[in-house]
């Protein structure tokens, strides 16, 4: 019996030993082991290790100002300004845009890297520790389609914009119906359809239109589709086709401005400044100082500066047949010899010359002789080429299914 009680005592004390020596262990091993945080990123640093100082640029900041600040020598700043001169300017370096300092969480007097963010789509981010080294990174860009539809009830801009519609598509909305619907006699109940895709940042930050697919316009009572092809994927080339292949561009633009009021047309008048009977030879349209004039079509600048009674001025050939003069610039955007192309802004409305209010006065030659363009027939639309008409309308049939399913308010997420 003692015996047993002896064994029993003895292995209760070995027991407890082990217990003892097990919890020990196992303590050990919990203070000794870490489980290290997930890495979190941002502008390519990882937080864990670095901490990013952030603000925006203000009146008066610039580069060697900000690495001044940061207690970067003279010499050293130097040296980052030559290195990085390429891609940190005065030109890109804006009041409001963002940047930050990043520092070592080792090593936290010292800056490791300057990170500059000069648009959305991506940063610029400079390393002053170590080894001098600087270059760009793209942000993630994803790209999401949109399809709205909607029906006018005050104008384009504010309908569209009313349904979801960007700015932006909403410009090119009207720009590509600019040669088949007059939006100044739009009415209520006309319809307008849109197809395009959008440019994400991080899948949350519109930074702005990838392209215009397809577009539909409904004015009394005509339908217009639009269709945008690549006629020539080499060179990138495209273009807006309707749905039998014919441009949706014409050869001219109705007017050389987007918003206007026409207030003297071509033909005798008496001229508020001379105060006598004198032929205009030319369209005026009103519209408030600093509007952009485009080019009506595309051709060469032959002639770009001041004349005594036409103010400042552009005149354009477009080919051997038709030349068009733009009068009364506020300030000139284009020079002789320079290529321009349709629609491309030549300058800005103003009142140069013999002028008693904002407008330009739009001259259009024929042949060498002056002629009233809203009374000219001008070229028709040039048809897609005929070994592409096949593709295009294999193209575009599923598009055109698509514009014909939207209904009002309908949005494909």
């Amino acid at each position: 019996m003692m015996k047993h009680l002896f064994y029993t005592s003895i292995s209760l004390v070995l027991l407890g030993a082990c217990q003892q020596n097990t919890t020990h262990e196992n303590s050990t091993t919990s203070a000794t082991t870490q489980i290290a945080p997930p890495p979190v990123y941002e502008m390519g640093f990882n937080l864990n290790e670095y901490t990013l100082v952030k603000d925006t640029l203000k009146q008066g900041d610039t580069f060697g100002k900000l690495l001044e600040d940061n207690h970067i020598g003279a010499t050293q700043i130097h040296n980052i300004a030559e290195a990085t001169r390429e891609l940190i300017s005065p030109k890109n370096f804006r009041v409001g845009r963002p940047y930050a300092f990043v520092f070592s969480k080792q090593k936290p007097d010292m800056p490791h890297s300057f990170v500059y963010q000069p648009n959305l789509s991506e940063y610029i981010v400079v390393k002053l520790a170590d080894s001098l080294e600087a270059y760009i990174v793209q942000r993630k860009i994803t790209i999401k389609e949109r399809a709205l539809a909607g029906n006018i009830e005050n104008n384009l801009s504010v309908d569209a914009q009313a349904i979801g519609i960007s700015q932006a598509a909403t410009y090119q909305l009207g720009e590509i119906f600019d040669y088949t619907v007059d939006f100044f006699r739009l009415q209520k109940g006309d319809k307008f359809k849109i197809i395009y895709e959008e440019r994400y940042v991080d899948d949350s930050i519109c930074v702005g239109i990838e392209k215009v697919k397809a577009a539909y316009f409904e004015w009394e009572g005509k339908p217009f589709y639009a269709f945008n092809f690549t006629t020539d994927s080499l060179k990138g080339t495209n273009g807006f086709y309707d749905e039998k292949g014919n441009m949706m561009k014409r050869m001219f633009l109705q007017s050389p401005l987007d918003i206007f009021r026409i207030t003297s047309k071509f033909g005798m008048r008496f001229h508020p400044v001379l105060h006598r009977m004198k032929g205009h030879f030319g369209t005026d349209y009103a519209a408030p100082t600093g509007t952009p004039i485009r080019s009506t079509a595309a051709g060469t600048v032959i002639e770009a500066g001041f004349g005594s009674g036409n103010g400042n001025y552009v005149k354009v050939r477009h080919n051997n047949t038709y030349t068009t003069q733009y009068l009364h610039m506020s300030k000139i955007l284009a020079k002789k010899g320079q290529s321009v192309s349709q629609g491309q802004v030549i300058g800005l409305v103003g009142s140069t010359g013999l002028a008693t209010g904002p407008h330009v006065c739009y001259r259009f030659w024929k042949n060498g002789v002056q002629v009233d363009p809203l009374k000219e027939k001008l070229p028709d639309a040039v048809p897609i080429e005929e070994s592409l008409k096949a593709s295009y309308l294999n193209y575009i049939a599923p598009l055109k299914a698509q514009l014909d399913q939207l209904k009002v308010s309908e949005e494909k997420k």
